[in-house]
């Protein structure tokens, strides 16, 4: 299997992982710890959408699925990066999608119909726009099915319980390349040593 490789010219502050629950906002990534082995949520890399006073939200990064974005919404089959599949975004609403994209440098979400700013160059997309509103104003997008959601204080509790490491993102993590292991390329262009749980193999019970 592929995996990504840290890239040295990455900026200093994307290196850095936040302290557990102060780090909590748009824009973050939760990554399952290795102790973690619930099957939804095992190896998970999910990013958070909203995080404020009603919960958490978010989508799981890493589970594409085998449906084609093309059997389910054609209309952005176009726009769809590869693996151009539906993502299983996590156990919640399986039968709703929620799509994200990441926009082109320099682009104002603001100023472009059907997107949402949600942190950085990653915005949130109206499944009812025009693709063709959008598709000068992102690198691709990405659709998922369900998504993953916490009440007030749950993931604080899962926090605490070393259940998630909370760390920065990358533009590049929410279109990540097929074949790709999203949950150990997070975590090698982290400092030492959480760099090293990168190696934690992926099925304990062959080690």
């Amino acid at each position: 299997m592929m995996e990504g490789v840290a890239q040295s010219e990455e900026p200093e502050d994307y290196r850095e992982f936040a302290p557990a629950s102060h780090g909590i906002r748009a824009g973050t990534l939760l990554l399952a710890n290795t102790d973690l082995l619930e099957p939804t949520f095992r190896r998970s890399v999910i990013y958070i959408v909203e995080h404020n006073s009603g919960g958490t939200l978010g989508v799981v990064l890493n589970r594409p699925s085998e449906t084609a974005v093309y059997n389910v919404l054609p209309q952005w089959a176009k726009l769809a990066k590869k693996p151009k599949s539906m993502f299983i975004g996590g156990p919640v609403k399986r039968d709703s999608a929620l799509c994200l994209a990441t926009m082109k440098v320099g682009v104002d979400a603001a100023s472009v119909p059907g997107l949402r700013h949600v942190q950085g160059r990653i915005a949130m997309v109206d499944l009812d726009a025009d693709p063709e509103d959008i598709e000068g104003a992102v690198e691709g997008v990405r659709i998922y099915a369900g998504y993953s959601g916490w009440s007030v204080g749950q993931l604080d509790g899962e926090i605490e319980r070393d259940d998630w490491i909370v760390l920065s993102a990358l533009p590049s993590d929410v279109l990540v390349e097929p074949r790709v292991d999203l949950w150990s390329r997070v975590l090698r262009r982290q400092p030492m040593p959480m760099a090293m749980l990168a190696t934690h193999p992926i099925d304990v019970s062959r080690n």
